[in-house]
């Protein structure tokens, strides 16, 4: 059984270091793709449609980069040498990366893409080895509001999965909204009163009941499954590599930023997990996601880090195991092969998605605020949290605030996640804290 440090929080049905049967970590492994599959495709989408590839180097982007990402969880979650921090993450391409790439494809397309993804990667290797320093910088004020920020700027995405999806012509309908309450009430009931397995597979179970609801209604197309072939096996340096310095200089602010954001997030893991996340264990995490990104870049693929959009899906299902995340970089590799089957998982309708992020984003910021109560809240930490959390969600609800900003500061405060984790460690430095208050915050611990 685990063995991990537990703390007062929920009772999980499997720690991070217990190892359930195959079939319950092929059932919970697939819960985790469906939570972030929408995010690993997208990317790829984005960056494809901007530069105009066309539909061949599309796909064939679309299954690298789900390949990549099943490569990279498996070395997060497992522990490859040095690589990873052994905890139930799942990794993916993130959107910090899409203004890059689109700058720098316009200029060498997809070769200095590829090129910059490697040599960025290398630079996110040796930024791993000086994580120490860095975790200094985050006593639990600072995480729980980042671990708070994370789930709350996620909320906004839910929600529009619920409406139906950002542009689509029914949005905000009575049919999409019925269908993402009925998902919602369907994961909250088996989530507290299901026994067993339909407790641990609410959040499975409730979307496959709503993806068949949908299907009579007209919700699914199955025209990317038809046209999609069973089997496509991403080459090395398919479409080849060019190494730019100015290439580089566009991804590395993006690097750093995602390395900032992998702190918070394996922080907020280890908080929903209940495991203490040391720097040497947050060190092989962010090292981890350079190696990702690395091989994602050799595969034909895009930069890798850590997807918070899991995150919410450990204290829900009350399921912590790094296995399951191992389970589900299985799955993944094979969709990259098999990108029919891909199709399948990505024909998911935005209302099903919706209903089950709204509960699990917001138990990622409910896990947050467990943090910051812990916290003594006087005037500066409270100060600390509020102009975080503020300037993190202004971000979030009006993103042309920074649209006159450099394309570098645009680039390290476009997500308000690390827009809020930034000012949570400047305010927290900037700050000096009452001696007489760390004093009797002390005491209180002892």
């Amino acid at each position: 059984m685990n063995t991990e440090k537990k703390s007062d929080g929920i009772k999980l049905i499997y720690g991070v270091n217990d190892n359930p049967s195959l079939s319950k970590k092929i059932l919970f492994g697939i819960q985790h793709i469906f939570a972030a599959f929408g995010g690993i495709i997208v990317v790829p989408l984005v960056i494809s449609s901007a530069l105009g590839f066309d539909a061949k180097t599309t796909t064939a982007l679309i299954s690298a980069s789900i390949l990549a990402a099943g490569i990279a969880t498996i070395i997060q979650a497992k522990g490859i040498g040095p690589a990873g921090s052994k905890v139930a993450c799942i990794m993916g391409t993130d959107f910090t990366f899409v203004s890059p790439s689109i700058a720098v494809g316009s200029a060498l397309g997809l070769p200095g893409i590829i090129g910059a993804t490697i040599l960025g990667a290398i630079f996110e290797v040796v930024l791993s080895y000086f994580i120490k320093p860095l975790m200094k910088l985050f006593p639990p004020i600072v995480t729980g509001t980042v671990v708070c920020l994370i789930g709350l700027t996620l909320l906004p995405v839910s929600i529009d999965w619920a409406a139906g999806g950002v542009g689509s012509a029914d949005y905000g309908s009575l049919k999409n909204i019925s269908i993402a309450m009925l998902v919602l009430m369907g994961t909250l009931l088996l989530n507290c009163y299901g026994k067993g397995m339909l407790s641990s597979a609410s959040i499975l179970i409730g979307m496959v009941v709503g993806y068949v609801v949908c299907i009579p209604l007209g919700l699914v197309d199955f025209t990317a499954i038809k046209e999609a072939n069973w089997i496509s096996i991403p080459k090395i340096f398919e479409y080849g590599v060019t190494f730019d310095l100015k290439a580089l200089i566009a991804f590395i602010p993006a690097y750093f930023v995602t390395a900032i954001e992998t702190v918070g997030c394996l922080k907020a893991v280890g908080e929903v997990s209940e495991v203490e996340m040391d720097e040497k264990r947050i060190g092989a995490g962010v090292l981890a996601d350079g190696v990702g990104s690395m091989i994602g870049g050799l595969v034909g693929a895009f930069p890798n880090t850590t997807f918070s959009q899991n995150v919410g899906l450990i204290p829900l299902t009350k399921i912590a195991s790094r296995y399951v995340a191992v389970m589900a970089g299985i799955i993944l590799i094979a969709l990259g092969f098999l990108p029919k089957l891909a199709a399948l998982v990505s024909s998911m309708p935005q209302p099903v998605l919706g209903g089950v992020g709204i509960v699990m984003f917001g138990t990622v910021a409910a896990a947050g605020i467990k943090t910051l109560s812990k916290v003594t809240l006087n005037e500066r930490n409270l100060l600390i949290i509020a102009t975080s959390v503020g300037l993190g969600l202004g971000v979030t609800f009006r993103p042309e605030v920074i649209s006159q900003l450099p394309e570098g500061l645009k680039m390290i405060f476009a997500s308000g996640i690390s827009t809020g984790t930034i000012v949570a460690l400047i305010l927290n430095l900037v700050l000096k804290e009452d001696k007489e208050e760390i004093i009797e915050e002390s005491c209180e611990s002892i």
